[in-house]
């Protein structure tokens, strides 16, 4: 057989085989020996540039020139209009840290709003004035955490049960406990309002009284200080409107009175009560 053939022969040999022939240089020259990949073989692994190959065709990591995805917003957790007792902790904290001087109130109202507003800005944080996830966890971080009288710093606390001796007659049932008055008749509550007690120096008697005088612009001859709508039921003590309650709150306390801090509401029940009516002090 001539040389012709016999390369043609083994060149099909090759290709039957799934081998490669590399084909001879422009000189006639063979430049490597052949390679001959048989069927079932492992493929030998691609080169990379490192190892004198040609470019790898492995996919390329994912890098940093990628545009990376939009940050997710913090999730809103109360805004303006907002109420309850999650609202009444938030101005409670805003109110450790000197962002909010009035409530709480339980009512995400504008003043509330702005108190969040600055409190974002100092720390960097969009201004929003809305209560968001990470507000809250700052706000978190730098506060304790507030007390039942912390929450109802300016009243509006529920009242509790009332005593059983408050069920029958006209009656002005006070609780110590929760700090409340309801006005009742024939153990109907008329109405509940925030009150506060003497201090342990001067605390306010405990039992059942009556009603025994009322003066509508009384002033304390002892304390030389102003008793609107004072009503007396125990020698000095009486249930009246203070201005120091209407302004500090549970943050203070009276001389042995029952002090309202709603002007309002006193100024309707003043109305109604009378000489004789039942007061019951109870804890």
């Amino acid at each position: 057989m001539g040389r012709a053939a016999i390369a043609v022969a083994v060149a099909g040999a090759a290709v039957l085989a799934g081998c490669t022939v590399q084909a001879p240089d422009g000189g006639g020259k063979s430049r490597s020996p052949v390679h001959i990949e048989l069927p079932g073989d492992t493929p030998s692994p691609a080169r990379s540039p490192d190892d004198g190959g040609g470019p790898s065709t492995t996919p390329d990591p994912p890098g940093d020139d990628k545009p990376s995805a939009a940050p997710v917003p913090a999730r809103v957790l109360w805004s303006r209009g907002d109420t309850g007792r999650d609202v009444r902790e938030l101005q409670a904290r805003l109110r450790q840290v000197a962002w909010l001087f009035d409530g709480p109130t339980g009512t995400y109202d504008e003043s509330t709003e702005r108190a969040v507003g600055g409190f974002q800005g100092k720390r960097g944080l969009p201004r929003t004035g809305k209560a968001d996830s990470v507000t809250w966890q700052r706000l978190l971080r730098m506060t304790r955490e507030p007390g039942t009288w912390d929450l109802y710093l300016m009243g509006g606390q529920p009242a509790d049960p009332p005593d059983p001796r408050c069920t029958t007659g006209r009656v002005l049932c006070i609780d110590k406990t929760s700090r409340t008055l309801r006005w009742m008749i024939d153990g109907r509550t008329v109405s509940t309002m925030a009150v506060r007690f003497g201090s342990k120096g001067t605390p306010t008697r405990e039992g059942v009284f009556s009603v025994y005088w009322k003066s509508r612009d009384h002033v304390s001859t002892l304390y030389d200080s102003p008793m609107p709508y004072a009503m007396f039921f125990s020698g000095g003590q009486a249930v009246h409107y203070s201005p120091d309650f209407a302004a500090r709150g549970y943050a203070g306390a009276s001389h042995g009175c029952v002090n309202v801090r709603d002007e309002g509401a006193i100024a309707e029940l003043y109305a109604q009560v009378r000489d004789g009516d039942k007061v019951v002090v109870s804890w």
